[in-house]
């Protein structure tokens, strides 16, 4: 039984449009536009799976005067990888993106407060660990999520997602914004792996690209100055054409760019169920009215549940987020240049510790509004920085588990780079660099791994680093040593001793400890009593001990 079935396509100032499919073996399907500026037309399909294009007479500046071009529908929620056609499914007389039925929809996922956030490229987080060249697939994310369960993680950041032209990219080109990547598996296949996640009470955050799009997206073809900025704005961050979401369509009353941005955001959030958006690359977005109503968009599809919307904005800006930002909280990366280089030897600067640690000094509000990290994909691995300047072996890893122990009790929400938990060294790269996972089988590896489990188990124990209070209560620039103590109003306390220099500290004194009584130093495991608000401590080099209030 056949049912019919409508495709538009939204172009109002083409002169021509038509609709080519398998369905009609490739021949035209003529498509009438109406006053809101949709070409329509409907088709008789029985349930099936199809293929099809839209045929334009293109407005494109790189084109002829109305050209006619074969173009994919803009909101195509798959692609057919051989030939790059546009994918349709009919089920029971409707579109439908697959079959798949959630099952742990009711399960309670955390707070943002409460998250601890691991990033991870699909095709190089796992499958194929024998063969170098082999592609990580969904499917072995979901092979991998206990390991991610053990350690402590309870939200992924999947690096985008959405389809790009090959089969190898980090995502920052997308092509199709409602099409999942197909060399990563199936819509289905995806959808499994949010499920699964949700199963363990993990939450997944998804990298949005809103800035731009590649440059044979649908719509750079059908009307490219409707749609982008005619020319880069910053040539020098230019990744591709531009959308302009300053564009405002009278005759429509619309902004179309938004209306395509709020569609993408929402299809993402009702369709594959995820709990969050990275925006990337908002700082050359530049547009706080827009981002202010994508994120309102993004929190009405996704309910009562929470939802994360994070900025990249680099350099980062507190008024992105606070009261009166678009965003609930954004990348610190002056979190990850100060740690990097104070865990190197590069530098001492007290002040800029501080600022990090306790980023009110910067200017932000709350825990929730900075996401830290000490590595990321745009970044090199810790151990490559350190090799860089001839650190190596225990001296390397002793440092690694420093810049950890600031990772996870500053202020703010913690961000774990695939593979930093267990030393990974590689540098940046947008080739193929899958995760050396071997290295596990390394003693120094593995008490690293043991190290970020326990941080995190700490984090997790702990209430008082959910706050955002931080409290520095000894600083001695001659021996480089910083200590702070975060807290909660419940009776949580955490005090934090750190030595950035290459000096054993013995019999080190720390006065105006928070409280006199018992503390149980948990890098070591031994309980110490503090008395008179001093402790005596044994420092080591590019060390630092963590003190849990116990009485």
């Amino acid at each position: 039984m056949s049912s019919p079935i409508e495709f538009n396509l939204f172009a109002p100032y083409n002169e021509g449009a038509a609709l080519v499919g398998s369905f009609s073996d490739w021949k035209e399907i003529p498509m009438q536009k109406d006053k809101d500026g949709f070409f329509r037309t409907k088709v008789e399909l029985k349930d099936g799976v199809y293929q099809y294009k839209f045929r334009v007479q293109s407005k494109s500046w790189f084109f002829e005067p109305d050209q006619w071009v074969d173009v994919n529908d803009p909101y195509a929620t798959d692609i057919d990888n051989p030939t790059q056609n546009g994918v349709v499914r009919i089920k029971d007389g409707e579109r439908i993106v697959d079959t798949y039925v959630w099952q742990h929809d009711d399960k309670p996922l955390p707070p943002d407060h409460e998250l601890v956030i691991y990033e991870m490229h699909v095709g190089d987080f796992s499958g194929g660990e024998d063969d170098p060249h082999a592609r990580g697939k969904y499917k072995h994310v979901i092979e991998k999520l206990d390991y991610l369960c053990d350690l402590g993680i309870n939200a992924i950041e999947l690096m985008p997602v959405k389809e790009y032209p090959g089969d190898h990219s980090w995502g920052y080109n997308p092509r199709y914004f409602f099409a999942t990547e197909s060399s990563y598996g199936t819509t289905e296949e995806l959808k499994r792996l949010i499920d699964e996640c949700h199963g363990r009470g993990i939450r997944v955050i998804m990298d949005g690209i809103y800035n731009h799009s590649e440059a044979e997206s649908p719509l750079t073809q059908i009307d490219h100055d409707y749609w982008y900025h005619h020319e880069p704005r910053d040539p020098d961050n230019n990744w591709g054409p531009e959308f302009n979401y300053e564009h405002y369509d009278e005759n429509l009353d619309t902004y179309p760019a938004r209306r395509f941005a709020g569609d993408t955001v929402r299809f993402w959030t009702q369709e594959y169920h995820i709990d969050g958006v990275r925006y990337d690359a908002a700082r050359q977005i530049a547009n706080y009215d827009f981002m202010h109503w994508l994120v309102q968009e993004a929190k009405q599809a996704a309910g009562s549940k929470p939802f994360y919307n994070i900025a990249e904005h680099i350099p980062e800006n507190p008024s992105i987020t606070n009261i009166d930002g678009p965003m609930d909280g954004c990348w610190h990366d002056s979190f990850y240049h100060c740690v990097l280089e104070h865990i190197c030897g590069d530098t001492f600067d007290l002040e800029r510790l501080k600022d990090v640690i306790d980023a009110r000094r910067q200017g932000f509000m709350g825990a929730t509004n900075i996401v830290n990290y000490l590595t990321n994909h745009d970044h090199n691995h810790i151990l490559a920085e350190l090799g860089d300047r001839e650190i190596f072996d225990e001296e390397a890893f002793k440092r690694a588990k420093l810049g950890a122990v600031l990772l996870m009790t500053a202020m703010g929400v913690p961000l774990v780079w695939m593979g930093e938990e267990f030393g990974e060294y590689k540098y940046k790269t947008v080739d193929q660099a899958k995760i050396e996972w071997p290295l596990l089988g390394n003693d120094l590896n593995r008490s690293l791994w043991d190290y970020y489990k326990g941080l995190i188990q700490l984090r997790k124990s702990n209430h008082a680093l959910y706050t955002e209070n931080v409290d520095f209560f000894h600083e001695n620039p001659e021996a480089k040593v910083l200590a702070y103590t975060r807290w909660n109003d419940e009776g949580s306390r955490v005090a934090v001793v750190a030595n950035f220099s290459d000096q054993f500290l013995a019999g080190y004194q720390v006065p105006n400890f928070p409280a006199d009584g018992t503390w149980h130093e948990w890098t070591r495991d031994y309980d110490v009593e503090s008395g008179d608000h001093n402790l005596i401590v044994d420092l080591g080099s590019y060390e630092a001990q963590v003190f849990v209030w116990q009485s």
